[in-house]
């Protein structure tokens, strides 16, 4: 095999990488002085042995968690949930060791809880650190790499505006290549970018080390000429990514898989599952559970209200679409006086003459819903997600509304983000309920365990305001 004069292979992550393995090292390191010099206050033998057998499975279980790639570019939260993963692969196995081999048996309980709690901390708050630097560094002009884009289209020039508007990722812009004669890209450009050249010049820069990344931004029916670029730059060391136009479907929650080793990319899925799944569930058990204990005697009053105030139950179960469109049965408090809707099920409106006077005091401050807590314990439904509709709401709107059923791909909650935004109480028109189906597929693609919190106190604020309450 003959290789050109100019071909070189550039290394990017030499110093970085060093980096990241020192910061470790010395986290690792210190977390076990600091453990054992204010715990166990034990000789240096013991601790030399614990910290070499962390740091040597720390070694090998980078392997399987991937923690020293690139992070150039992806979100803080996610190397840190890395750093989590790894340190949960090294810890029991550590543990493993010394309980067998008993080089650790000295050591208390308290010393050990230290330690598996001190030194995530100390490598998460070193990265923390390292990537503040960076930054700095980045947007000095060092520690950076050069890319190009190929495509002049909206999607390429969506990428240049994304990449140049975060300096803090070191990477700096070589310019768009395309062969078309006009590429259509041109006509929005104007001003800001111009077409650097061709995939011949492209190729080149890449054989000679000017050029680190390449995007490629062509349209996914453009197969052969995504082949032929691909075929053309596999002559260089350059790092080549394919950006897929997925921006014209409806993204609800992306992400990367497997079949088999054939990979496919999710259009249409939950973003609540694996470990952010037990997380969530872990979350809604525990708050449903301590709300239920502290409002067990309001609760009992207000059922006695509520049965004083006009004849029926004291709770009513609705039908309602549940997880994957499943059907649940909806606890609350009965509000209105017992009456027969048939198929079709009115909502609730301002004055309405169905609720009764304690039935009116319930909805405006929401105690209405506080049954709904059984839901969640019973896994029915969740404290933070898309409110649950009628089942015959879900049907006339699901013909209506563009991806309405998406809801559905999260467990229903008590409260959600459309209620805290405004999108509370009756949707007597189309445009409101598609507003509402807004903020719900919004959940679903941003969802956090911060979000649930952080939607939970705001909606303290919406039942204290009282507002589309009725």
């Amino acid at each position: 095999m003959t290789i050109s004069p100019d071909f070189q292979i550039r290394t990017h992550r030499s110093l970085v990488d060093v980096a990241y393995r020192l910061l470790d090292a010395a986290a690792i390191l210190c977390s076990a002085l600091v453990a054992t010099r204010f715990t166990d206050h034990r000789d240096l033998e013991n601790l030399a042995v614990v910290g070499a057998t962390t740091l040597l499975v720390h070694t090998i279980a980078i392997e399987v968690s991937g923690l020293y790639r690139s992070w150039r570019g992806a979100r803080m939260t996610t190397e840190l949930w890395c750093v989590l993963i790894n340190w949960i692969y090294t810890a029991p196995a550590v543990l493993g060791i010394g309980l067998l081999t008993r080089f650790n048996a000295e050591f208390s309980y308290n010393t050990k809880l230290a330690w598996l709690a001190l030194t995530p901390a100390a490598m998460a708050s070193s990265r923390v650190v390292l990537r503040m630097v960076l930054r700095n560094l980045r947007k000095r002009g060092l520690n950076t790499r050069s890319f190009a884009i190929c495509g002049m289209n909206e999607l390429g020039l969506q990428l240049a505006d994304n990449i140049n508007a975060s300096p803090e990722l070191g990477l700096t812009f070589a310019g768009f290549f395309d062969d078309r004669p006009n590429p259509r890209g041109e006509q929005l450009v104007g001003k800001d970018y111009e077409r650097t050249g061709t995939l011949n010049k492209l190729a080149s820069m890449a054989r000679e080390g000017d050029v680190d990344m390449v995007f490629i931004a062509f349209p996914m029916r453009a197969e052969k000429r995504i082949r032929d670029y691909l075929d053309r730059l596999s002559d260089s060391t350059a790092s080549v990514y394919i950006v897929p136009d997925f921006f014209v479907f409806q993204m609800l929650h992306a992400r990367w898989n497997q079949i088999n080793g054939l990979p496919v990319v999710s259009v249409f899925e939950t973003p609540i599952s694996g470990i952010d799944g037990v997380l969530k569930r872990g979350f809604d058990l525990v708050v449903a559970t301590l709300t239920l204990a502290a409002l067990a005697l309001p609760m009992a009053v207000i059922a006695a209200l509520v049965k004083w105030s006009s004849p029926g139950p004291v709770f009513f179960r609705q039908k309602r679409y549940g997880l994957v469109g499943e059907e649940i049965r909806v606890w609350k408090f009965r509000s209105m006086r017992c009456h027969d809707e048939g198929d079709v099920v009115r909502q609730a409106s301002k004055d309405d003459d169905r609720v009764t006077p304690i039935g009116r005091l319930l909805r405006r401050t929401s105690l209405d819903e506080l049954p709904q807590l059984f839901n969640v314990l019973d896994g029915s439904m969740s404290l933070v997600g898309p409110r649950p509709h009628a089942s015959a709401h879900n049907e006339q709107y699901r013909s209506l509304i563009d991806g309405y059923m998406l809801r559905h791909k999260v467990k229903p909650g008590i409260t959600g983000l459309a209620q805290v935004n405004g999108w509370r109480g009756e949707t007597e028109t189309l445009e409101k309920m598609e507003r509402r189906i807004e903020f719900d597929h919004r959940y679903i693609r941003e969802w956090s365990l911060f979000m649930d919190f952080k939607i939970l106190l705001q909606t303290i604020v919406v039942v204290l305001r009282q507002e589309n309450a009725y």
